[in-house]
């Protein structure tokens, strides 16, 4: 008995010093993420007046582009909320406006769609677009897709959001539109889940449109990180559906940002690829973008996409690039939250990494 005593003792000892080791870490990692300043902590009132990106140098009326949002408001049977990603929505709205466009917002069903709002990933755009009269005016009264006048726009966007596996890739009148513009040369574009819009869309030819085109889209294992079981909650993996109907499919870093151009077909990976895919479609439509400072967000993930695709040093050298010209160019909640999923996956050297990048970061505030 006295040797199965001094086992418990020895195992108990053990955990102890393994939990105390764990929230001294977790202490430690969380004094590495430094408190919002006073001013992000007031941006929830910020308006579009307040943003020079909107205000200052502003380019004349160039057409009209359409920005389509799901009506679904949950995930199958599964009882997960759904909706459209804010943030897919308002940035893109706000570069299409900036560069001489003026955006409508279209649902399946017309009317108020759901939306998600994450607060950890809102920026001044976002919030100036809650507080936008004229565009929430469009999104609470969102045309219904039997209801589009398709010869009024330059481009289609379709937003991201889970709620678009469901009411996306079946609905006609989405699947007539997106085939008219597609064969009169009119810019097509989806980012996230919102290419879900095109899996099953079929030329005048009865091929695919997505077959043998290069396209992005939210890809299996960033989908099954956060969502184990989404194979049963939605209809289809949207990589897998893309890859069937003969989809050149285009897997970038997982979170980070990866843009596909195949002709008039413009996709995005996720939500952290909006801006790029956004000023992509300005660009297929034959203008320069116009001119905006790029957000610490962005910065943060070119210094990701650095360490991905040629190691810390690399990364740490974006890292001295950035902060050594403006401190608060770097979105340091954003590397800790990667950090994390490093962990998720039992990417440790990764983890580590991030963590030192986000302890260099630091050093210039």
């Amino acid at each position: 008995m006295s040797g199965k005593r001094k086992i418990i003792k020895w195992s108990l000892s053990v955990l102890t010093g393994l939990i105390v080791s764990l929230v001294l870490f977790g202490l430690w990692f969380m004094s590495l993420i430094p408190p919002l300043p006073e001013s992000a902590k007031n941006i929830k009132s910020i308006s579009p007046s307040d943003l020079p990106y909107l205000t200052e140098n502003i380019i004349p009326h160039r057409g009209k582009i359409l920005a389509v949002v799901t009506s679904t408001s949950q995930m199958g049977s599964s009882g997960k909320s759904a909706g459209y990603e804010l943030t897919e929505l308002s940035r893109a709205y706000y570069v299409f406006q900036a560069n001489g466009f003026d955006v409508d917002v279209a649902s399946p069903q017309g009317g108020t769609p759901p939306v998600v709002i994450d607060g950890d990933d809102m920026n001044e755009y976002d919030y100036a677009f809650l507080n936008d009269s004229l565009a929430q005016g469009k999104v609470k009264n969102s045309i219904a897709m039997r209801d589009v006048d398709s010869k009024a726009y330059q481009a289609v966007y379709f937003v991201g959001g889970k709620g678009t596996m469901f009411d996306f890739p079946n609905n006609t009148y989405i699947q007539s539109l997106v085939r008219e513009y597609y064969e009169s040369g009119k810019v097509v574009s989806a980012v996230c889940h919102g290419p879900a819009a095109l899996v099953n869309v079929k030329l005048g030819n009865g091929e695919f449109l997505i077959a043998n085109r290069q396209v992005c889209g939210f890809t299996n294992k960033e989908e099954l990180l956060l969502i184990p079981d989404a194979a049963e909650i939605f209809p289809f993996l949207l990589q897998d559906k893309l890859r069937e109907n003969g989809a050149k499919f285009n897997e970038g870093f997982m979170y980070l940002n990866k843009v596909s151009k195949d002709g008039n077909l413009i996709t995005g990976q996720n939500p952290w690829s909006t801006w790029a895919l956004a000023e992509a479609v300005i660009e297929k439509l034959g203008y320069h973008p116009k001119q905006r400072t790029v957000t610490a967000e962005e910065n943060t993930i070119t210094v990701l996409e650095a360490l991905e695709a040629e190691g810390y040093h690399q990364a740490k050298g974006a890292i001295d690039k950035f902060c050594a010209y403006d401190a608060k160019s770097i979105d340091r909640r954003l590397l800790a939250m990667h950090s994390i999923v490093a962990f998720m996956q039992f990417d440790l050297r990764k983890a580590v990494n991030q963590i030192r990048l986000l302890s260099l970061s630091n050093e210039y505030l």
